[in-house]
């Protein structure tokens, strides 16, 4: 339900300064002149359905994903050209993504996912900055939550289930610390601080009336989390939650979630200038 929002919201100003870093560094693995692309937490493969058409030359994506049913969704939907025409092929890689190192990511012309870094904790961020700039990979990470939402009419609880909700963004969940909506923030001192230059850009969702199933379904998941992170809301979350998803679905509520995406590149190697 989400791709086309994702793809209206992700920041394509990012490609520009990633094409001028890939032009100038030819790809050791792969074809001739071919893109090594590695797709973290893949999904059904929404990131490169949007990416491999936008960037020029062949490519080699590979899909790394914890769940071989969404594997082979990703890999049978890939586009089959870039955005010049040349061959896109992918292969799958069935992982767990905390388990990646610079050796495991060597010979990457770029690692990219989508709505990952907010569901990391800060130990697997800052080892995730380790492996890219340690590989010499450029690094594009979309989607990740800022924290931020803004409801159209507002409502006096609008803030009271953001809060919650964030709350519940940065909840430990089996031992693991997740950073939520402080990820980005995480990413930035994590990559910075191993040389890398990194740019971010806001990348928000912005939803009205043609986008009313994908609102009401945000809403739910929005407000269950909420509730599940303060059980002592109801039953103001349960009224809130109809109350807004009535006006869904008389066309009358408008909302915006802010997400922010973040493109690292590590120094060039000797002898690339």
């Amino acid at each position: 339900m989400r791709e086309r929002a994702d793809a209206a919201a992700r920041a394509p100003e990012l490609l520009r300064p990633l094409q001028a870093w890939l032009a100038k560094r030819h790809a050791p693995e792969g074809p001739p002149g071919s893109l090594v692309i590695r797709d973290l937490g893949c999904g059904i493969g929404s990131m490169g359905r949007w990416l491999a058409v936008r960037l020029p030359g062949p490519q080699q994506w590979v899909l790394h994903d914890l769940d071989p049913a969404l594997l082979a969704l990703a890999g049978a939907r890939m586009p089959v050209t870039a955005a010049d025409g040349t061959p896109v092929d992918a292969t799958t890689a069935r992982g767990d993504l905390a388990d990646l190192t610079a050796d495991d990511l060597a010979g990457s012309s770029l690692v990219t996912a989508s709505a990952l870094l907010d569901l990391l904790t800060r130990e697997e961020v800052e080892d995730l900055a380790a492996a890219c700039v340690g590989a010499g990979s450029p690094a594009l990470f979309a989607l990740s939550v800022a924290g931020r939402v803004e409801l159209t009419p507002a409502d006096p609880f609008d803030a009271e289930i953001a809060d919650a909700f964030n709350d519940h963004q940065r909840r430990t969940d089996q031992g693991r610390a997740l950073l939520g909506p402080d990820a980005i923030a995480a990413a930035v001192a994590a990559f910075e601080r191993r040389g890398a230059t990194v740019q971010v850009q806001s990348s928000p969702w912005r939803l009205g009336c043609a986008e009313s199933a994908l609102i009401a379904e945000w809403l739910r998941g929005w407000v269950g989390a909420a509730h599940a992170q303060r059980p002592e809301l109801a039953p103001e979350a349960v009224a809130y939650l109809r109350r807004r998803l009535e006006e869904c679905a008389a066309g009358d509520l408008t909302v915006a979630v802010y997400h922010t995406d973040l493109l690292a590149l590590p120094p060039q190697p000797s002898g690339s200038e």
